[in-house]
Parts: structure tokens; C-alpha cells; sequence
């Protein structure tokens, strides 16, 4: 048989060695000593092979923007238990007025740069869309998506930072967001002044994905303050419209807070509303329960989050190091943890996003990564960016001794 592609001696996750036949983008064959020709041979010298990585968050517009925003809004929203979350965005939304497309898109090629030399092949990607914001991020999200379709897929979420009954004019530029080409409608209900503002914000963005088609991402109880449940009105919501499957929650911090009988009721709830969640426990001092939902079996995905913005200062869009520090804030330190967080980078964080065939196995996407150590456990602890990263069964960058054949086979 010829493939594309063929990597050999790769180390899978449960230590067999094993060669990887992948033609047109797809994995045709995954087992010991595959016969064949190839365009191209790799070998990976039994270092370990597993799917790219997936960023299930990452404010993509905000990117490198952490002078610019000053550090007051980081220090409402990381000191103090979270209670100053509101406040926080408030400080950090001045700066938006500064917003164009041009430097925005010039900071996100360089986020995006380094997704390619860390294996990230897929984010989920936010942009402001208000009054001060404008469409400006989601004019450079959508630029950006295009421009690097090839080495980085870019989910593009219309993303009503300030708020939607708060904030005058939301309604028309979601709208128009969607007009351009956005792919997944945002909320934060939380950021609302009443309850009332925030069942309407979760019935807007939902009536919206619905009238589009469109899934939905929204950031929910970010904020130090048990008495907020706007993931019970999401889980809602979504059984009334049928979109299991297609929801997010971002953040949901507020859960670490909650009262043991409500939080065990919320979770049957969740899974009836079919809704995966996003953790970046790194960037607040309060966290989901993502190990109690993990165990009751719904999927969760780690993100970066930030990179160098008015919530968090650091940041390269490396999964694994987002995985060794979750590692550390989430007391996942056993070597069964280990394997749930490279899941929450990979094979859960594709499930959360909605990608049905992210998986290392025949008929698969050829969307991979050849690590530079042998197991997880390692991969995790020294956090290195990998030694090869292929998308869509082509080479995207690579350490390794390349063989090509003179011929194009076939």
C-alpha cells in the first residue's frame, strides 16, 4: 500500500510501538511493521506520538495586550477570592476603544506562530464584540482564520465581553458578527446586574446560535460569589432548544463554592444538557470541580486562557505547560491524573470543541504531534515544545531526519 506519510517506531500512549500510515489527511493505518511505500518517512524513534494539541480557550483578541491595559484589572480579578471579577473587565475595557484590526492581527500571528510550534492545531477563540471593541477582533480573528487554516484551525466565538443587556448595541454587532463569518456565539450572563438581565443575556445568545446554527461557548460564574448559577440557567436553556452536544461552559469558578447538595444536583443537570466544560484554573484563584466531573463522566478541556493581558501576564500557548500547571493547582499529581490532563489537551478537549474524528486511529485526522520524551508523565513535567508537528497528514515543522522519496509514489 502507499501513503503520504508514514511515521514509524512511534511510541503510543500505552507503550506499544507502532507505525502510522496516513494518506490525504486521514490515518489509514495505525499497527507494528506496516508494508508500503510512502511519499515520506519519519521516524520517530520511539518517542511518543498522540494527537496535536486542542486550546479549548483563548481570548485571541487580547493578546499581548497587558501594557496597554495597565495592571489594575489584574489585580481586581486575581486577589481578594474573585470578587472583583465585575470590576476587573470594567477596568480593562477602556483600553478597547484603542482597538483595529491591523496591530490585533499582528499580535495574533504571533500567538499563532507559536500554537504551530507547540503542536496546537486547534483553538477556540474569542473576540470582544462591544461598543469599544467594535467588530475590530473578530474582523482580525476571521483574517487570522483564514491565514492559517492550513497549520491552525481557529473557532471563532462572538464574544459579548460586557455584557449584552448592560452594554447598548450588543443585540446588532452579535448580528453582525455572525454576518461576517463568526463560528460560535459567546456569552458571560454573570456580568449582568440582575437575575433577570442574566436569563435574558443566556435566552439572546442562545435564540441567536439556534437562528444560525451555531454552537455555543459562554464563560459562566466567573467570580468568587456562591450565589451565582448562570450554568444552571446554560443547562436550561440548552435541554429546551436540544443542543446537547454543542455547548460550552467556560470558567464556571463559582462552582468551588458551592453547597455539596446543590452542586450534586447541577451535575445531573449537566448531563442532561449535554454540555463540556473548560478549565484554566491557572489564571483565578478559584476552579470548576473538574475532577468530580471528570468522574461523573462529562468531558472537560483545559485552555490557555490568556497570553500577556489584563487577567494574566504570562502564556505561549503550550498545552502541556498549561497541563503541568493544572497538574499542580488541580492535585492531579498521580500518573492516572496525568493521563486525564493530557486528555483535557487532546482527545477530551476535541470532544468538548465538537471534533469528531481528533483521535490517533484509523480513520482519524492526521492532526499529530512526535514528542520529544516517551511517556505522558515526562511530556508533562518538562513541558517542551514537541520535536515534530504534523497537520492534515503534512509536516508542519520537524527535528527529526526526514526520508522523501525521489518519486512521488503512485
Amino acid at each position: 500500500m502507499a501513503y503520504d506519510l508514514i511515521i514509524q517506531n512511534a511510541r503510543l500512549r500505552n507503550h506499544t510501538l507502532a507505525d502510522i500510515g496516513i494518506t490525504e489527511g486521514r490515518i489509514i493505518s495505525v499497527g507494528p511493521g506496516l508494508g508500503g511505500d510512502a511519499k515520506v518517512k519519519l521516524d520517530a524513534e520511539g518517542r511518543l506520538v498522540t494527537e496535536s494539541f486542542v486550546n479549548g480557550h483563548l481570548h485571541l483578541c487580547k493578546v499581548y495586550t497587558l501594557e496597554m491595559a495597565g495592571q489594575q484589572a489584574l489585580q481586581e480579578y486575581q486577589h481578594g477570592g474573585m470578587g472583583g471579577a465585575m470590576t476587573a473587565i470594567e477596568k480593562a475595557s477602556a483600553f478597547k476603544t484603542a482597538y483595529d484590526e491591523s496591530w490585533i492581527y499582528r499580535n495574533v500571528e504571533k500567538a499563532c506562530d507559536l500554537a504551530v510550534r507547540y503542536g496546537v492545531t486547534h483553538i477556540r477563540a474569542f473576540a470582544d464584540v462591544d461598543s469599544k471593541a467594535r467588530l475590530e477582533g473578530v474582523k482580525a480573528l476571521l483574517r487570522a482564520r483564514e491565514t492559517y487554516r492550513d497549520r491552525v484551525e481557529l473557532q471563532v466565538v462572538a464574544f459579548p465581553q460586557d455584557g449584552w443587556q448592560r452594554e447598548p448595541g450588543t443585540e446588532a454587532l452579535m448580528q453582525q458578527a455572525m454576518e461576517l463569518g463568526a463560528d460560535v456565539v459567546g456569552g458571560i450572563p454573570w456580568m449582568e446586574y440582575t437575575k433577570q438581565d442574566e436569563e435574558r443575556h443566556v435566552a439572546s445568545a442562545c435564540a441567536l446560535a439556534k437562528r444560525w446554527n451555531k454552537d455555543i461557548s459562554m464563560l459562566l460564574d466567573d467570580v468568587g460569589d456562591a450565589e451565582e448559577r448562570t450554568l444552571e440557567m446554560l443547562c436550561l436553556k440548552s435541554i429546551e432548544m436540544g443542543w446537547q452536544g454543542r455547548v460550552t461552559a467556560q470558567h464556571c469558578r463559582a462552582m468551588a463554592l458551592y453547597p455539596e447538595n446543590y452542586f450534586r444536583k447541577l451535575l445531573a443537570l449537566i448531563k442532561k444538557a449535554g454540555i463540556g466544560f473548560v478549565s484554566d484554573p491557572h489564571t483565578g484563584p478559584l476552579h470548576a470541580r473538574v475532577k468530580d466531573l471528570i468522574e461523573a463522566g462529562i468531558p472537560v478541556a483545559l485552555g490557555q486562557d490568556d497570553i500577556a493581558d489584563a487577567y494574566y501576564p504570562y502564556g505561549e500557548c503550550n498545552m502541556l505547560e498549561v497541563a503541568f500547571l493544572a497538574s499542580h493547582l488541580l492535585w492531579m499529581t498521580g500518573f492516572e491524573d496525568m493521563e486525564h490532563l493530557y486528555d483535557m489537551v487532546t482527545v477530551s478537549a476535541a470532544r468538548v470543541l465538537g471534533m469528531k474524528h481528533h483521535q490517533l486511529c484509523a480513520g482519524g485526522d492526521a492532526d499529530l504531534v512526535i514528542l520529544d520524551e516517551p511517556d505522558v508523565y515526562h511530556a508533562i513535567w518538562h513541558h517542551r515544545a514537541p520535536a515534530a508537528v504534523v497537520k492534515n497528514g503534512r509536516i508542519l515543522r520537524c527535528e527529526l531526519p526526514v526520508e522523501r522519496s525521489i518519486s512521488p509514489v503512485g
